[in-house]
């Protein structure tokens, strides 16, 4: 059955200029609930990452492995950065498989008037470097 098309209700603007996507990770899946308590799998990737542009991430003044704040009209995580060139200006990639950084808090909850699914794919958030210690030993 044909569809009319829908713009996203939410795009990148000053505030949050950057358009935030979740999947999956190769070696864990859904929340991690049973990958992350498999050693062999959860050795593989164990800690949550946002993928950045390379150059976005230096424009941020962001290196591989700091921290950073992601930030949606909804809430906050903290995540390490991994640069990645599979990710395009302006567009970060987060796996939805760690409760230490929830991606899907960031989400928004606004319904597909089709499908009926919230809008996971396009979420409008800010980047911002971690400068003070946050995982202290």
């Amino acid at each position: 059955m044909p569809v009319e098309y829908v713009a996203p209700e939410e795009l990148p603007d000053d505030e949050y200029p950057f358009v935030m996507n979740t999947g999956r990770q190769m070696y864990h899946w859904h929340t991690g609930t049973m990958s992350r308590r498999s050693t062999g799998l959860d050795s593989r990737e164990p800690l949550p990452v946002v993928e950045i542009n390379p150059m976005d991430a230096l424009e941020l003044g962001v290196e591989e492995g700091d921290t950073v704040r992601i930030t949606s009209r909804r809430g906050s995580i903290l995540i390490g950065a991994r640069l990645s060139g599979r990710q395009a200006r302006g567009q970060i990639f987060i796996p939805f498989h760690f409760r230490e950084a929830a991606a899907n808090l960031l989400t928004n909850p606004r319904l597909d008037p089709y499908a009926k699914i919230a809008e996971f794919k396009i979420s409008a958030v800010r980047v911002e470097p971690v400068r003070e210690a946050v995982f202290a030993d």
